[in-house]
């Protein structure tokens, strides 16, 4: 039978033959890491050590994709340096901070490994569990996530991303594991398929959740971080969670439609009774603080309503632009220790 890996049908995608397909038949696997990085430079070094021992013990080769989110500290510099001594490292720098669900996409565009380790540079997600993550892909589990047993974090942190799982899982089309971050295995082919997908306002999260693959978890603790500052604020965290949601559920408009249903509903059992009250009953009709009551109810009700449809008309008009989701400045590739030819934009 004839591979049509990657073609695509009427409206879908066909993708090609897993990467564990090979392992299975003995061939040493090539794992890629990707590494989104924003001023990192202290964290770097001590992360390639770590990665560079933990595949000493295991039967898989590697790649360490660097994507330099736009860094205004010293990262560039170090990154440059360890790809004049280091083999097996490319680094992608971006032209400005395109935000880590950006740089991410660039680093599944740049890999080239059978199989993709999305991971973070703090040492937060252990290099130690992708041991873990290779025995249950050569089993044939195209997707490996990561799930959270113990988290070094702040009160306040871990209570928030407990509330947006169960909330984004309550109202998504497609629900994501709780307490499953961007930490784990995924085949070759779940990382073409993810390629395809080209909108603009990125949910990786979801992404991952979306297209599907037999998957698996492995649980493991994750630590405080070592070194360095997230640079996640609570902003940030809020603008990712509204992606999220506006991305993957139309729940948000259903509410606010079946909410101006509800008000209609009041304001004419309202209307009736004050009516009633007047012609049958010759009570007064309240003035002004009853007035001003309703006017203020249905403004916010109003403006509250314009707010969720402006939250999927601004990522619409996002996506109707077409610009690329980032700007590649340069590539450097430790094996030749030369600059490569810029991708100016990449889509």
């Amino acid at each position: 039978m004839a591979n049509l890996g990657g073609l695509s049908g009427a409206g879908g995608l066909v993708v090609g033959p897993p990467g564990w397909s090979g392992v299975a038949a003995g061939r040493k696997p090539n794992i890629s890491l990707v590494v989104p990085v924003y001023n990192e430079a202290q964290a770097i070094e001590a992360f390639v050590t770590a990665v560079r021992d933990v595949f000493a013990q295991l039967h898989a080769s590697f790649e360490i994709v660097f994507v330099d989110d736009g860094s205004i500290d010293g990262t560039a510099t170090v990154l440059s340096h360890l790809c004049l001594r280091v083999p097996g490292l490319v680094v992608v720098r971006l032209s400005r901070n395109f935000g880590k669900e950006a740089a991410m996409t660039a680093g599944l565009d740049y890999c080239t490994g059978d199989a993709v380790v999305p991971i973070d540079v703090d040492l937060q997600d252990p290099p130690e569990v992708i041991g873990d993550f290779l025995e249950v892909w050569s089993r044939g589990v195209d997707v490996v996530y990561g799930v959270r047993r113990e988290r070094h974090e702040s009160l306040g942190k871990r209570v928030m991303a407990q509330l947006f799982y169960r909330g984004f899982n309550a109202i998504a089309v497609r629900p994501i594991p709780v307490d499953a971050g961007d930490y784990r295995l995924m085949d070759r082919r779940v990382v073409d398929a993810l390629r395809s997908l080209k909108e603009r306002n990125r949910f990786m999260k979801g992404l991952f959740a979306w297209a599907g693959f037999r998957s698996e978890s492995v649980v493991f603790d994750r630590p405080a971080r070592v070194m360095g500052v997230t640079k996640f604020n609570l902003s940030r965290l809020i603008s990712l969670a509204m992606d999220g949601v506006v991305g993957f559920s139309t729940l948000p408009l259903k509410v606010s439609s079946g909410l101006g249903v509800l008000v209609a509903l009041a304001a004419v059992a309202m209307m009736l009774f004050i009516v009633v009250s007047a012609l049958f009953y010759g009570n007064p009709v309240a003035g002004y603080p009853s007035l001003m009551a309703v006017l203020l109810f249905l403004g916010s009700v109003q403006l509250m309503s314009l707010g969720v449809i402006g939250e999927y008309l601004a990522r619409m008009v996002s996506e109707v632009k077409e610009r690329p989701t980032y700007v590649v400045e340069a590539v450097v590739a430790s094996e030749v220790g030369s600059m490569a030819t810029p991708a100016l934009t990449v889509s």
